[in-house]
Parts: C-alpha cells; sequence; structure tokens
C-alpha cells in the first residue's frame, strides 16, 4: 500500500499536469477558433498583372544556356494560349522577365522580331506588356555606380525607342536596402526616357517579427518617399519565413491596410504581389502557409481592400488549373 505521502504527491503531479494541458490547450483553441481571413470575393481591379518568365522575349541563347525548347515561348499558337488564359482570368499586364543585366548595366538581350511578335498579339488582348529588368544588388546591378547607371539607363533609353508599343519596365533589383540611395538616382535618372510610359518597382513588403531581414523589406516611410519617385508599386508580400498559415493571411490583412495607407496621398498605382509557387525547402518559403488562397483571404479581409489599383500573381509558370480556379473565386 502506497504511503499517504506517496498518494499526495501523485494527485499534485496530476493536477499541474492537468494545469499545464489546459495552459498549453488555450492557444492551440484559439489558434482553431481565429478566422483572420475573409472568402469575399474581391472588386473588379483595373489592373492585375503576372510575372510571366524570360522565354517570351529574350533571346536564343537563354533557350540554349536553360536548355529550353523555343517553341513553347516563340509559336504563334503558344503566345495567343498565353494571352487568352491571363485575358480570360482578368489579368491586364504582363512583366516578362528580362533579368539579369550585364556588368556593365546593360539589360538583358532581348530578341526584338519576337518582341513585336509579342505586342502583336498582347495587343489582340488589350494587356500592357512592362518587362522586368535589374538584377541582384551589388552583382549584376549596381545602381550607386554613376557609370552603371548611365549604361543602364541608356538600355532602357534604347528598349522603348525600339518597341514603343511596350507600356514601360518594372525594375526588380534584390536584395535592396532600404538606406541605398542609389536606387532612387537611379528612378529619377530613368524618369525622362520613361515619359508617357509606367515606371515600375517590385517592391518590398513592411518589416514584420517573423522575418527580420531589412534587406527584403521596407519601413512605411521609405515606400512613402519611393511612391513619389515611381509610376506603380508591385509589393511582392510573400517570403515571410512564416509557419503558421493564419498568421500568414492575418500579415496579408495588415500588409494591405499599411500600403493603402501610405500609398493613399501619391499618384503611385499600388499592386499587391501574391505567391504561387512551391519553392518548399527554403527556410522563407512554406507553400502551405504563402499560396493563392492564404494571400487573397487575407487581401479580402482587409478594410482597404478597394483602395489598391489591383493584384499581380508571381508567378505564371507555377500556375496551374487548381490555383487558377482559388483566383477566379476571388477575382470575378
Amino acid at each position: 500500500m502506497k504511503k499517504d505521502w506517496q498518494k499526495k504527491l501523485g494527485k499534485s503531479l496530476l493536477r499541474i499536469v492537468a494545469a499545464l494541458a489546459v495552459i498549453l490547450g488555450i492557444p492551440a483553441i484559439a489558434y482553431l477558433l481565429w478566422q483572420p481571413g475573409s472568402n469575399t470575393p474581391l472588386q473588379e481591379y483595373a489592373n492585375n498583372a503576372i510575372w510571366i518568365g524570360h522565354g517570351w522575349m529574350g533571346d536564343d541563347g537563354w533557350f540554349e544556356r536553360n536548355n529550353r525548347n523555343k517553341d513553347n515561348f516563340r509559336r504563334v499558337e503558344k503566345i495567343s494560349a498565353l494571352f487568352k488564359k491571363l485575358s480570360d482570368n482578368k489579368i491586364s499586364t504582363v512583366y516578362p522577365h528580362l533579368c539579369p543585366a550585364e556588368l556593365n548595366g546593360k539589360i538583358a538581350s532581348y530578341d526584338s522580331v519576337q518582341v513585336e511578335l509579342f505586342l502583336d498579339i498582347a495587343a489582340q488582348y488589350n494587356i500592357k506588356v512592362i518587362p522586368w529588368i535589374g538584377g541582384v544588388f551589388e552583382e549584376s546591378a549596381r545602381p550607386a555606380d554613376e557609370k552603371w547607371r548611365k549604361n543602364f539607363v541608356a538600355s532602357v533609353d534604347e528598349l522603348l525607342k525600339k518597341h514603343p508599343r511596350l507600356a514601360g519596365v518594372q525594375i526588380n533589383i534584390e536584395p535592396w536596402p532600404s538606406d541605398e540611395v542609389g536606387f532612387l538616382k537611379l528612378l529619377d535618372e530613368l524618369r525622362p526616357v520613361t515619359e508617357g510610359k509606367i515606371l515600375s518597382v517590385a517592391a518590398y513588403p513592411p518589416p514584420t517579427r517573423w522575418h527580420q531581414f531589412p534587406d527584403v523589406h521596407w519601413p512605411l516611410f521609405y515606400i512613402i518617399r519611393l511612391a513619389n519617385h515611381c509610376d506603380q508599386l508591385a509589393v511582392m508580400m510573400y517570403d515571410t519565413a512564416i509557419p503558421l498559415e493564419k498568421f500568414y493571411i492575418k500579415l496579408m490583412t495588415d500588409w494591405t491596410n499599411q500600403l493603402a495607407a501610405a500609398t493613399s496621398s501619391s499618384d503611385c498605382e499600388l499592386l499587391l504581389g501574391v505567391p504561387a509557387y512551391e519553392d518548399a525547402g527554403v527556410g522563407y518559403h512554406h507553400p502551405q502557409v504563402e499560396n493563392i488562397s492564404s494571400a487573397l483571404q487575407g487581401i479580402s479581409a482587409s478594410p482597404r481592400k478597394n483602395s489598391i489599383n489591383g493584384i499581380a500573381i508571381y508567378c505564371e509558370w507555377e500556375m496551374d488549373e487548381n490555383k487558377w480556379q482559388i483566383w477566379r473565386k476571388f477575382i470575378q
């Protein structure tokens, strides 16, 4: 027979275990009951966009270097199929990849005949074409270097003069520290050669406790400043390292509120970038957390969702019919 003190100890331990179970279980129950997003369809935005691959406008060398089949990008029926699908899904702007820039600042090589064919078919669907140019910060992109900027701007000028139907260019330099003054200089120097066109920036979202890397998160004061140096911000609202979906949904709502407020006093167009890519195992992106569904749920829950100009999908080559179906539930 157990002694009285042993029985009392056993009962005390059980009470402690039970208390701990209750304490530890409360956050789990709260998380399960928490519904931070919304499935309400979004309004019909004026400008939804999507980032697309290099093969649509790049030179022949890209196919050789990457062992890719030109026919998947060069044939008229392939280009027409791309634009039909995008038009059917209310995409009005494409960002074709033309990165990285060369070390001297010249933008990536492109096939002029292909660019014109691409623009011919884009015009049939009333879709704007804005090449995505730039590179890796301090490698293929060195905006602090005056000579690099001069060559980059001249190269953009040549592109837009050679292909005047291009709607503009999007600058995408990653990572991008918000205290890097060369970027603002680059945008100001691009202004004269992009007059009458759209000068877009692939921008970073505000800081978050989940992913504390200042080179890929811009404080709101910098975003406000940037909005006065360009015509469009397409904010990349992903790669947060968040491990739980509902926290990402809530962050998307918060970011939508913050960004809509930050750009409200400027004429800068605001597009919110949402993830459609997998990239599992990289640490900063969990596709079961960050995806088309969770991102759009978060945006839909924002009281400022009608203050933005559109949604931008990253990226076309990762979209499948299931993802398009989710997209259509929100974008009707």
